[in-house]
Formats: structure tokens, sequence, C-alpha cells
């Protein structure tokens, strides 16, 4: 789906977080796979339009187990007019080691990630799509598709996404990165789960595993909150821009 949250340090094909998955199944009705398919696409493109304009809290809660250190960082999260996706830091505390080298390469990329030219959406351009099977997470129906990239890119994931039945809109994305988005950065894997809210899928929370260059193994989990629209004039969004905490190094996507 979307550029956006999409991306970023976030990880974990193996995972599940959030409601586990009924071991039943159910049967689809009517709908057949690339009607599925082709309503979630129209879903997402409207989707784009409406997370515009959008003002979230992030809580982050990061940790470098064989390191023994840990941090905990809030941020406000904004995605103006226009598309553009900037950061506002509001505290941190823990680990200055787990600030520059875990959550400031994770706001950088998902920052960078919003860019022009990145189109890493869930799209036919860019992603195969295999259909597994009808389930459901917690009680909610869902389709569940296994997804291949169609090429080695920064930013696309191989994996599988849940499609609730009922907006055909995502309720959950997991995999892992094709592509490493750094050169300190060996892989990533992630859970993301949404919540649907408003008529869109929003950001419910990440989990992200980390395989570091330089300071090994590294966990990460995001939760957000606290959603609004247009908090604060398009101008404004950018020039509080906050790239990275202070102390980040520059993230080369390679």
């Amino acid at each position: 789906m979307n550029k956006s949250l999409n991306f970023v340090l976030v990880l974990s094909a193996s995972l599940v977080v959030g409601p586990e998955l009924r071991a039943e199944e159910y049967a689809p009705g009517g709908d057949s796979r690339p009607e599925i398919l082709e309503r979630y696409f129209e879903a997402s493109r409207a989707q784009d339009e409406k997370l515009r304009g959008l003002q979230m809290e992030m809580n982050f809660d990061a940790r470098m187990p064989k390191l023994h250190k840990e941090g905990k960082l809030k941020a406000l999260k904004f995605i103006s007019r226009l598309g553009k996706i900037t950061f506002n830091t509001l505290s941190f505390t823990g680990d200055t080691t787990i600030k520059k080298e875990v959550i400031a390469r994770y706001l950088q990329l998902e920052q960078d990630s919003g860019g022009k030219g990145s189109d890493i959406s869930i799209s036919e351009k860019n992603y195969k799509f295999k259909y597994k099977k009808s389930t459901y997470i917690g009680d909610r129906p869902v389709y569940l598709y296994e997804l291949t990239p169609r090429e080695k890119r920064v930013g696309l994931f191989k994996g599988e996404l849940w499609i609730d039945s009922a907006t055909y809109m995502p309720i959950r994305e997991s995999g892992r990165l094709v592509k490493s988005p750094s050169v300190f950065l060996k892989k990533v894997e992630f859970v993301r789960d949404y919540v649907i809210q408003d008529g869109i899928a929003i950001p419910k929370m990440i989990r992200s595993f980390i395989e570091t260059r330089l300071v090994g193994r590294a966990e990460l989990d995001i939760n957000y909150s606290n959603y609004t629209r247009d908090a604060i004039p398009e101008v404004d969004a950018e020039a509080a821009a906050l790239k990275a905490p202070e102390g980040a190094s520059h993230v080369t996507a390679q």
C-alpha cells in the first residue's frame, strides 16, 4: 500500500502480533480473486489522498538485547497535503546509541520513502500477488495474499498482505525487505498492523527486527495514537520537519 509508512526499518515475515489468526477458514462468497485485488487497489488510491493532512503520535521502544541497551522516543509525524513526511521529536529517554543507530535511522528512512520518485506502493507495478486463503484476524474476516516484488529494490519486501473483507483495506503487512536500505543494515523484517478508522486504514503498530553491521541485532516497536487532521498549516509542517534526532548520522540507501 501507500508510500508513507511503508517503509522503513520495520519488519518480520514469521512474526504474529496483535490478534492471532484463527485456524478455521471461511468461504469468500461471491468475490472472485481478481475482484478482491481490484477493490483493494481502488481502496488504496483513495487511502493515499485521505492520509494527507494527517498528524499522529509515534511512541518508539527500541532495544539491543546483546548490548543491554534500550531507549524510548515520542515524536509527532506529519503527512502534508502534498504527501511530504516530516517528524517532530517530543522526548527521548535511554541510551544514545539506540537514539542514533536505531530510531534516528528509522525516521530518516521513512522520511526518505515519502520523497518524489520513490514509489514503493503495494501495487501490480511493484508486486506479483498470489491468493492464499480466506481466514480471520481475531473475529475479522480477511483475504490473505503472498507478495513477491517484481524487482530487487529498496523499500520493497517479500511477504504477506491481509486485506479486510468489508473495506478491502490492509489490516496487516509483514515480510522482509529484499534490499537493504542502508550499508549499516544487513537484514530488516517487520509486521505492520492497521486499524480501520474514519474510513481509512491507519497504522496501529509496527514490530521490527533489524540486523545491523555495527551494533548487532536490534528490536523496534512503534505504537501510533492521537490522530488529528490539518493540525498545522502546510508551510509550518514542513518548517517543523525534524529529519532525525540530533546525533544521527547520514543514512545512504544501497
